[in-house]
């Protein structure tokens, strides 16, 4: 099965018999066979006919409305997929199971953090890189020894306050320095561009945790608020090294 994705904007979707047909003024960009598909992106600003929602929700074919940026608004789902229902499962996990969860999480952000450090310190050694590594292949083990959330919250602490400075170190070009993660606001360009960074990868979670059916406001690792998603910023932790971090250095 395909998801199909509209970034082009001011594009027009409409139906041809089985065929799912995306117009661009005059011009036929793409035919997809409706059967193919799962569900549809919809990024930006892009018309669809009634005539597509109605075959879509016939074949449960989920439309989702996001920004250019992949900010989810919404969706169009049938009835008959039923609604939150694995955000009520979410609600009646237990706190041994959140624990767990959340050290796997704090694990693989440690271990993605350090095979990073280690990649780039093999062309540009720095006195403290072997050691942080060190360190962070300890605190990951640490991680699995954890036996409350304030305990693996210590943990995780400790690893970016190690990380983020060998990050800085393993910086080539001049002029930019990372001394410190900061944030609301960054206080420099290397922390602007990992802010950004983290807030693009950050709005497709959301999107994507919201149409799998799931409550991003029920996390393990963070504290949830009605305010903050917190399943979304536990997963970003484990993609912030291999996906931000790394297109930044």
């Amino acid at each position: 099965m395909q998801t199909l994705y509209i970034s082009r904007q001011g594009c027009r979707l409409s139906l041809k018999q089985e065929f799912l047909q995306v117009h661009s003024g005059e011009t036929l960009l793409q035919e997809v066979q409706l059967p193919l598909l799962e569900q549809i992106f919809i990024f930006g600003c892009s018309q669809v006919t009634t005539d597509v929602i109605r075959a879509c929700l016939q074949r449960s074919i989920i439309i989702a409305y996001l920004s250019q940026l992949g900010y989810c608004y919404g969706r169009i789902m049938p009835i008959h997929r039923g609604y939150r229902r694995l955000a009520r499962l979410q609600q009646s996990l237990s706190a041994e199971w959140r624990l767990r969860t959340a050290v796997q999480i704090v694990r693989a952000k440690l271990l993605n953090g350090r095979v990073l450090l280690m990649r780039y310190l093999r062309s540009r050694a720095t006195e403290s890189g072997s050691l942080v590594v060190d360190i962070l292949e300890y605190l990951a083990a640490e991680a699995l020894r954890a036996e409350s959330p304030e305990q693996l919250r210590g943990i995780e602490g400790a690893g970016a306050a190690l990380y983020f400075p060998e990050l800085g170190n393993c910086l080539k070009q001049p002029g930019f320095v990372l001394l410190t993660h900061t944030r609301r606001p960054p206080t420099d360009p290397v922390n602007a561009m990992l802010s950004f960074g983290y807030s693009v990868l950050w709005n497709h979670l959301l999107a994507l945790i919201e149409l799998q059916d799931l409550d991003p406001y029920q996390g393990c690792f963070h504290m949830g608020s009605y305010k903050h998603a917190a399943l979304v910023s536990d997963l970003l932790e484990e993609f912030r090294a291999p996906t931000v971090d790394s297109l930044v250095l």
